[in-house]
């Protein structure tokens, strides 16, 4: 059988190239096809420990049987919608997803905001994510790399995201929210691209009659965001780069 492999940030960067198709033979599963893909790329040897992956853009163990004409996707560490009308206003009701190449200004901010709230809330929590120029903690296997640049200022963050999963999974912690903490109108909104120091990365916006549920639906959403959703990043320094991350997690913690 035929499965579509597909790499991302550290694999996608290692290999050159972003996808290839593996021959396999039927009935293999995950961890079979994983293991074939290090003995044709020894430089994939050291992921072995972190990296996860996706079978046709869900999240999916190793013992997981592929067929023919399956995607599987592998998921680095993370870093933890469409798009908008012309006017720069939400298209769509909350709960909005999105991931944009654009800035997100504070035109952009007032739409997400407005896009959320309604007549029976008293609360809109907002939270807003930003390049700083420190460094973060760098992904597994990128300490030596880390390393050369100690000390120095990040000019700024690189994203990549494998969309259609980054959506999926942004609705999937859209509906927890609304099954647990009772919150459905909600915003994510997350830049793909170049994000230079000072600009926002993640806009998210939780609308509820009181504030506790809207503060609670914020940090859950920017929490599992950064430990789920495919979304990677790259500090950017004069001279390098570092990718950051941890390893991603499946689904809810303890779930």
């Amino acid at each position: 059988m035929r499965v579509r492999v597909r790499y991302f940030a550290m694999q996608r960067q290692q290999l050159g190239r972003r996808e290839e198709v593996l021959e396999l033979p039927v009935g293999a599963t995950i961890g079979e096809a994983w293991q074939r893909l290090v003995a044709a790329n020894d430089v994939l040897a050291p992921a072995s420990g972190f990296v996860r992956f996706a079978r046709n853009g869900r999240y999916a163990g190793t013992d997981e049987p592929l067929a023919d004409d399956d995607e599987l996707a592998l998921i680095p560490p993370v870093a933890g919608g469409e798009g908008s009308d012309s006017d720069g206003r939400l298209s769509q009701p909350a709960p909005h997803l999105e991931l944009t190449g654009e800035p997100i200004d504070d035109a952009r901010i007032a739409a997400i905001v407005g896009g959320v709230a309604s007549s029976t809330d008293g609360a809109v929590a907002i939270f807003i994510g930003r390049t700083r120029e420190t460094p973060g903690t760098p992904a597994p296997g990128q300490e030596a790399e880390a390393a050369l640049h100690a000390g120095r200022a990040v000019e700024a963050l690189e994203y990549e995201a494998f969309e259609p999963m980054a959506l999926a999974e942004m609705g999937r912690i859209a509906a927890e929210i609304a099954s647990d903490l009772g919150v459905e109108r909600l915003s994510i909104v997350h830049r793909t691209g170049t994000v230079a120091v000072g600009e926002i990365s993640v806009a998210i916006a939780a609308a509820a009659p009181h504030r506790e549920a809207a503060f609670d639906a914020c940090r859950y959403a920017i929490d599992e965001l950064k430990a789920r959703v495919p979304i990677w990043k790259s500090e950017r320094f004069a001279d390098g780069a570092v990718w950051l991350g941890t390893p991603a997690r499946h689904g809810p913690e303890g779930g």
